[in-house]
């Protein structure tokens, strides 16, 4: 196949598990995340308040599930996101840098927020189909008072 079309095809599944993962979440679908995520996925969660580690979907689901349930409204939107395909060389390897928000209502204030982050990710091709293969998150901006801002995460945490 010519490779600018199986990079094309490459980039189109990518980006269409980077929006499973946003509709799972935004639905609250955690039992979901096996779709997007195999059992041996190692996920960071950088807070800029504390770093959490999990493997696999269930307990990152549980976490995330814990944190937002206070939150009447929760929509997960990305902002950008950039792919790079053949990591190394090799054609089922490939990772990315996705931004983006969560817009969110408090059920018990009704008070509105937004917070803004980045995920780092690695991706594995597994008998032809796209999973993440890691996540490394870290927020760039949230709430606290009036708004806190984070420096962009440097190195890349890849």
């Amino acid at each position: 196949m010519d490779p600018a079309l199986q990079e094309t095809i490459d980039w189109v599944a990518l980006r269409r598990l980077q929006d499973a993962y946003a509709d799972i979440v935004t639905r609250r679908e955690w039992a979901e995340l096996a779709d997007v995520f195999r059992a041996d996925t190692r996920i960071v969660v950088d807070t800029r308040a504390g770093r959490h580690e999990f493997v696999g979907p269930g307990p990152f689901g549980d976490f995330v599930r814990d944190s937002i349930e206070k939150f009447e409204f929760f929509e997960f939107v990305i902002r950008n996101t950039r792919l790079y395909i053949g990591e190394d060389g090799d054609p089922d390897a490939a990772r990315g840098r996705m931004f983006m928000s969560e817009l969110r209502q408090e059920q018990a204030s009704g008070r509105w927020t937004t917070i803004h982050g980045v995920y780092h990710d690695h991706f594995r091709r597994v008998d032809g189909r796209w999973w993440f293969a890691s996540r490394h998150y870290s927020s760039l901006a949230r709430p606290a008072g009036d708004v806190e801002v984070f420096p962009y995460p440097s190195p890349e945490p890849y």
